[in-house]
Protein backbone atom coordinates (compact mmCIF):
# COMPACT_ATOMS: atom_id res chain seq x y z
CA UNK A 1 0.00 0.00 0.00
CA UNK A 2 0.98 3.60 -0.69
CA UNK A 3 1.40 6.07 1.95
CA UNK A 4 0.07 8.84 0.04
CA UNK A 5 -2.07 8.68 -3.04
CA UNK A 6 -2.72 11.88 -4.60
CA UNK A 7 -5.36 11.97 -7.76
CA UNK A 8 -5.97 14.80 -10.20
CA UNK A 9 -5.67 17.28 -7.42
CA UNK A 10 -6.79 20.81 -8.13
CA UNK A 11 -6.48 23.81 -6.32
CA UNK A 12 -7.89 27.41 -7.20
CA UNK A 13 -7.71 30.51 -5.56
CA UNK A 14 -10.46 32.66 -6.98
CA UNK A 15 -10.04 31.92 -10.90
CA UNK A 16 -6.20 31.45 -10.76
CA UNK A 17 -5.69 27.83 -11.13
CA UNK A 18 -2.59 27.31 -8.78
CA UNK A 19 -2.60 23.21 -8.80
CA UNK A 20 -3.63 21.95 -11.95
CA UNK A 21 -4.36 18.10 -11.73
CA UNK A 22 -1.75 16.71 -9.89
CA UNK A 23 -1.31 12.77 -9.47
CA UNK A 24 1.42 10.73 -7.75
CA UNK A 25 2.03 8.35 -5.14
CA UNK A 26 4.50 7.69 -2.30
CA UNK A 27 5.97 4.91 -0.81
CA UNK A 28 7.93 3.94 2.75
CA UNK A 29 11.48 4.41 1.85
CA UNK A 30 11.07 7.51 -0.67
CA UNK A 31 12.37 10.96 -0.05
CA UNK A 32 10.48 12.62 -2.89
CA UNK A 33 12.39 15.52 -3.66
CA UNK A 34 9.30 18.11 -5.12
CA UNK A 35 10.58 21.07 -6.78
CA UNK A 36 9.44 24.12 -8.79
CA UNK A 37 10.29 27.38 -8.84
CA UNK A 38 8.51 30.34 -6.64
CA UNK A 39 4.75 30.42 -7.52
CA UNK A 40 4.72 27.08 -9.23
CA UNK A 41 2.54 25.72 -6.73
CA UNK A 42 4.20 23.29 -4.20
CA UNK A 43 3.54 25.08 -1.07
CA UNK A 44 -0.32 25.40 -2.20
CA UNK A 45 0.03 21.22 -2.61
CA UNK A 46 2.09 20.85 0.57
CA UNK A 47 -0.98 22.59 2.24
CA UNK A 48 -3.51 20.45 0.51
CA UNK A 49 -1.40 17.27 1.37
CA UNK A 50 -1.64 17.77 5.40
CA UNK A 51 -4.83 19.03 5.28
CA UNK A 52 -4.80 22.55 5.88
CA UNK A 53 -6.11 23.52 2.94
CA UNK A 54 -9.04 21.82 1.31
CA UNK A 55 -9.09 21.19 -2.18
CA UNK A 56 -10.83 22.46 -5.17
CA UNK A 57 -11.23 18.91 -6.79
CA UNK A 58 -9.45 15.50 -6.68
CA UNK A 59 -8.54 13.07 -3.76
CA UNK A 60 -5.90 12.34 -1.50
CA UNK A 61 -5.29 8.79 0.37
CA UNK A 62 -3.07 8.87 3.54
CA UNK A 63 -2.45 5.65 4.18
CA UNK A 64 -5.48 4.24 3.28
CA UNK A 65 -7.98 7.15 4.81
CA UNK A 66 -9.57 9.73 2.30
CA UNK A 67 -7.89 13.09 4.03
CA UNK A 68 -11.07 14.43 3.15
CA UNK A 69 -13.76 12.05 4.75
CA UNK A 70 -11.49 10.89 7.12
CA UNK A 71 -9.50 13.55 8.37
CA UNK A 72 -8.71 12.68 12.03
CA UNK A 73 -7.47 9.16 11.10
CA UNK A 74 -5.13 10.42 7.74
CA UNK A 75 -3.83 13.72 9.29
CA UNK A 76 -2.21 11.21 12.29
CA UNK A 77 -0.08 9.45 9.63
CA UNK A 78 1.52 12.75 8.87
CA UNK A 79 4.09 15.12 10.18
CA UNK A 80 4.46 18.65 8.94
CA UNK A 81 7.31 21.23 9.11
CA UNK A 82 5.75 24.54 7.35
CA UNK A 83 8.29 26.86 5.60
CA UNK A 84 7.56 28.94 8.89
CA UNK A 85 8.32 26.55 11.70
CA UNK A 86 5.39 26.81 13.99
CA UNK A 87 7.74 27.50 17.43
CA UNK A 88 6.77 29.20 20.12
CA UNK A 89 10.19 30.68 20.88
CA UNK A 90 9.32 31.84 24.68
CA UNK A 91 9.11 28.17 25.77
CA UNK A 92 11.87 25.54 25.96
CA UNK A 93 12.67 22.57 23.69
CA UNK A 94 10.91 20.35 25.97
CA UNK A 95 7.93 22.44 27.08
CA UNK A 96 7.13 22.89 23.27
CA UNK A 97 7.28 19.03 22.56
CA UNK A 98 5.43 18.24 25.18
CA UNK A 99 2.90 20.48 23.89
CA UNK A 100 2.84 19.26 20.26
CA UNK A 101 2.43 15.86 21.92
CA UNK A 102 -0.29 16.67 23.69
CA UNK A 103 -1.78 18.70 20.40
CA UNK A 104 -1.24 14.88 18.74
CA UNK A 105 -3.20 13.28 21.66
CA UNK A 106 -0.05 10.57 22.72
CA UNK A 107 -1.07 9.01 25.58
CA UNK A 108 0.45 10.58 28.76
CA UNK A 109 1.91 7.30 29.97
CA UNK A 110 3.90 7.82 26.09
CA UNK A 111 4.50 11.42 26.23
CA UNK A 112 7.98 11.93 28.03
CA UNK A 113 9.23 8.37 25.90
CA UNK A 114 7.82 10.09 22.75
CA UNK A 115 9.80 13.35 23.37
CA UNK A 116 12.81 12.14 23.97
CA UNK A 117 13.06 9.97 20.90
CA UNK A 118 12.59 12.75 19.03
CA UNK A 119 14.92 14.95 21.04
CA UNK A 120 17.54 12.06 19.79
CA UNK A 121 16.43 11.50 16.38
CA UNK A 122 16.76 15.54 15.45
CA UNK A 123 20.24 16.04 17.79
CA UNK A 124 18.32 17.57 20.82
CA UNK A 125 19.37 15.55 23.62
CA UNK A 126 20.72 18.58 25.46
CA UNK A 127 18.95 21.12 24.35
CA UNK A 128 15.69 20.30 26.35
CA UNK A 129 16.05 22.72 29.08
CA UNK A 130 16.72 25.65 26.71
CA UNK A 131 14.66 28.52 25.33
CA UNK A 132 13.79 27.87 21.82
CA UNK A 133 14.49 31.60 20.86
CA UNK A 134 17.92 31.20 22.37
CA UNK A 135 18.62 28.40 19.78
CA UNK A 136 20.53 29.03 16.81
CA UNK A 137 18.59 28.66 13.54
CA UNK A 138 19.74 25.56 12.27
CA UNK A 139 18.63 24.16 15.95
CA UNK A 140 15.32 25.66 15.33
CA UNK A 141 14.97 24.16 12.23
CA UNK A 142 15.56 20.30 14.72
CA UNK A 143 12.63 21.27 16.74
CA UNK A 144 10.70 21.90 14.09
CA UNK A 145 11.65 18.72 12.68
CA UNK A 146 11.08 17.33 16.22
CA UNK A 147 7.32 18.64 16.33
CA UNK A 148 6.65 17.14 12.86
CA UNK A 149 7.73 13.37 13.96
CA UNK A 150 6.87 13.48 18.05
CA UNK A 151 4.18 11.64 17.39
CA UNK A 152 6.09 9.03 14.63
CA UNK A 153 3.89 9.59 11.96
CA UNK A 154 4.29 7.56 8.56
CA UNK A 155 4.61 10.66 6.28
CA UNK A 156 6.93 13.51 6.61
CA UNK A 157 6.23 16.69 4.88
CA UNK A 158 8.62 19.06 5.27
CA UNK A 159 8.44 22.20 3.47
CA UNK A 160 12.08 24.03 2.56
CA UNK A 161 13.55 23.07 5.74
CA UNK A 162 16.67 24.32 4.84
CA UNK A 163 16.00 28.55 3.82
CA UNK A 164 18.16 30.92 5.53
CA UNK A 165 20.70 28.26 7.40
CA UNK A 166 24.45 28.07 6.53
CA UNK A 167 26.56 25.43 5.20
CA UNK A 168 27.34 23.75 8.03
CA UNK A 169 23.26 23.61 9.23
CA UNK A 170 22.55 22.58 5.92
CA UNK A 171 24.54 19.49 6.00
CA UNK A 172 23.51 18.47 9.21
CA UNK A 173 19.84 18.89 8.07
CA UNK A 174 20.18 16.60 5.38
CA UNK A 175 21.90 13.89 6.98
CA UNK A 176 19.01 14.41 9.53
CA UNK A 177 16.69 13.95 6.52
CA UNK A 178 18.58 11.22 5.24
CA UNK A 179 18.17 8.75 8.40
CA UNK A 180 14.76 9.58 8.81
CA UNK A 181 13.74 8.51 5.40
CA UNK A 182 15.44 5.09 6.22
CA UNK A 183 11.78 4.55 8.39
CA UNK A 184 9.34 6.80 6.99
CA UNK A 185 7.83 8.14 3.26
CA UNK A 186 9.58 11.58 3.01
CA UNK A 187 8.03 14.75 0.69
CA UNK A 188 10.59 17.18 0.92
CA UNK A 189 9.49 20.65 -1.13
CA UNK A 190 12.15 22.96 -2.18
CA UNK A 191 13.52 24.91 -5.19
CA UNK A 192 17.24 24.06 -4.17
CA UNK A 193 18.43 21.45 -6.81
CA UNK A 194 21.43 20.51 -4.42
CA UNK A 195 19.14 20.28 -1.82
CA UNK A 196 17.10 17.22 -4.10
CA UNK A 197 20.60 15.79 -5.55
CA UNK A 198 21.82 15.17 -2.07
CA UNK A 199 18.77 13.71 0.00
CA UNK A 200 16.32 12.41 -2.60
CA UNK A 201 15.96 8.89 -4.20
CA UNK A 202 13.08 10.35 -6.54
CA UNK A 203 12.13 13.65 -7.95
CA UNK A 204 8.81 15.12 -9.64
CA UNK A 205 8.84 19.44 -11.00
CA UNK A 206 5.80 21.38 -10.82
CA UNK A 207 5.77 24.57 -12.92
CA UNK A 208 2.33 26.70 -13.17
CA UNK A 209 0.26 24.07 -11.35
CA UNK A 210 1.71 20.94 -13.23
CA UNK A 211 3.44 17.71 -12.44
CA UNK A 212 5.91 18.74 -15.88
CA UNK A 213 8.29 15.99 -15.06
CA UNK A 214 9.12 12.45 -12.66
CA UNK A 215 12.08 10.32 -12.29
CA UNK A 216 14.28 8.48 -10.11
CA UNK A 217 17.39 10.15 -8.73
CA UNK A 218 19.24 7.35 -9.83
CA UNK A 219 18.49 7.37 -12.78
CA UNK A 220 19.88 10.90 -13.37
CA UNK A 221 23.35 9.65 -11.56
CA UNK A 222 23.59 6.74 -13.79
CA UNK A 223 23.81 9.36 -16.91
CA UNK A 224 20.39 8.13 -18.29
CA UNK A 225 19.42 10.63 -21.35
CA UNK A 226 15.22 9.57 -20.55
CA UNK A 227 14.20 9.41 -24.27
CA UNK A 228 16.90 12.94 -25.34
CA UNK A 229 18.05 13.05 -28.70
CA UNK A 230 20.43 15.91 -30.36
CA UNK A 231 19.15 15.51 -33.67
CA UNK A 232 21.04 17.78 -36.64
CA UNK A 233 19.22 17.93 -39.99
CA UNK A 234 20.24 19.33 -43.49
CA UNK A 235 17.22 20.17 -44.91
CA UNK A 236 14.91 20.14 -41.46
CA UNK A 237 11.08 20.63 -41.61
CA UNK A 238 8.84 22.23 -39.54
CA UNK A 239 8.67 21.75 -35.73
CA UNK A 240 4.52 19.93 -36.35
CA UNK A 241 6.26 17.97 -38.91
CA UNK A 242 8.32 16.70 -36.72
CA UNK A 243 6.36 15.71 -34.33
CA UNK A 244 3.61 13.96 -36.63
CA UNK A 245 6.31 12.38 -38.73
CA UNK A 246 8.20 10.72 -35.80
CA UNK A 247 5.72 10.64 -33.06
CA UNK A 248 8.31 12.66 -30.78
CA UNK A 249 6.59 14.15 -27.90
CA UNK A 250 8.66 17.48 -27.07
CA UNK A 251 11.31 19.27 -29.54
CA UNK A 252 13.01 22.28 -28.84
CA UNK A 253 15.01 24.27 -31.80
CA UNK A 254 18.18 25.09 -30.81
CA UNK A 255 19.56 26.64 -33.95
CA UNK A 256 18.37 26.35 -38.06
CA UNK A 257 19.95 22.88 -38.40
CA UNK A 258 19.30 21.36 -34.90
CA UNK A 259 16.92 20.22 -32.39
CA UNK A 260 16.20 18.53 -28.89
CA UNK A 261 13.89 16.21 -29.30
CA UNK A 262 12.21 14.28 -26.29
CA UNK A 263 10.47 10.42 -27.24
CA UNK A 264 9.05 7.88 -24.36
CA UNK A 265 8.27 5.34 -26.48
CA UNK A 266 10.15 6.00 -30.04
CA UNK A 267 13.64 4.62 -30.35
CA UNK A 268 16.48 6.21 -32.00
CA UNK A 269 16.42 4.20 -35.08
CA UNK A 270 12.84 5.11 -35.66
CA UNK A 271 13.84 8.86 -35.41
CA UNK A 272 16.80 8.34 -38.80
CA UNK A 273 14.23 6.54 -40.70
CA UNK A 274 11.72 9.31 -40.44
CA UNK A 275 14.48 11.94 -41.21
CA UNK A 276 15.60 9.14 -44.01
CA UNK A 277 12.33 8.60 -45.58
CA UNK A 278 11.67 12.37 -45.50
CA UNK A 279 14.77 13.50 -47.17
CA UNK A 280 15.51 15.21 -44.33
CA UNK A 281 19.10 15.22 -44.54
CA UNK A 282 20.32 13.59 -41.69
CA UNK A 283 23.73 14.84 -40.34
CA UNK A 284 23.86 13.89 -36.67
CA UNK A 285 21.29 11.70 -34.22
CA UNK A 286 23.31 11.28 -30.74
CA UNK A 287 21.66 11.00 -26.90
CA UNK A 288 21.25 13.71 -25.05
CA UNK A 289 22.17 13.84 -21.65
CA UNK A 290 20.10 16.12 -19.24
CA UNK A 291 21.58 16.97 -15.47
CA UNK A 292 18.75 17.93 -13.31
CA UNK A 293 19.87 21.76 -13.42
CA UNK A 294 19.22 21.43 -17.28
CA UNK A 295 16.06 19.43 -16.39
CA UNK A 296 14.30 22.32 -14.17
CA UNK A 297 15.65 25.05 -16.80
CA UNK A 298 14.08 23.57 -20.15
CA UNK A 299 10.68 23.12 -18.28
CA UNK A 300 10.41 26.11 -15.82
CA UNK A 301 12.42 28.89 -18.01
CA UNK A 302 11.84 28.01 -21.62
CA UNK A 303 8.35 26.32 -21.43
CA UNK A 304 6.44 29.30 -22.76
CA UNK A 305 7.58 28.63 -26.18
CA UNK A 306 9.14 25.01 -25.90
CA UNK A 307 5.70 24.20 -24.00
CA UNK A 308 7.88 20.89 -23.29
CA UNK A 309 6.45 18.36 -20.91
CA UNK A 310 8.43 15.14 -19.88
CA UNK A 311 7.81 12.42 -18.06
CA UNK A 312 10.66 9.89 -17.80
Amino acid sequence: MSLVTVNNLVCYYGHHRAVDDISFTLKTGDILGFLGPNGAGKSSTMQMLSGNLAPSAGEIHIHGFDLLDNPKRAKAEIGYLPEQPPLYKEMTVDEYLRYCARLHRIEKSRISDAINLAKTRCGLKESGRRLIGNLSKGYQQRVGIAQAIVHSPRIIILDEPTVGLDPNQIREIRELIVELGKEHGIILCTHILPEVEAVCNRVQIINKGRLVYEAKMDELRGGDTHGFYEVTLLRPPGVNQLYDTADINSVERLDDHTFLVHTEQVKAENIANAAVANNWGLIKLTPHQHTLEQIFIDLTLSDEHNHMEVRA
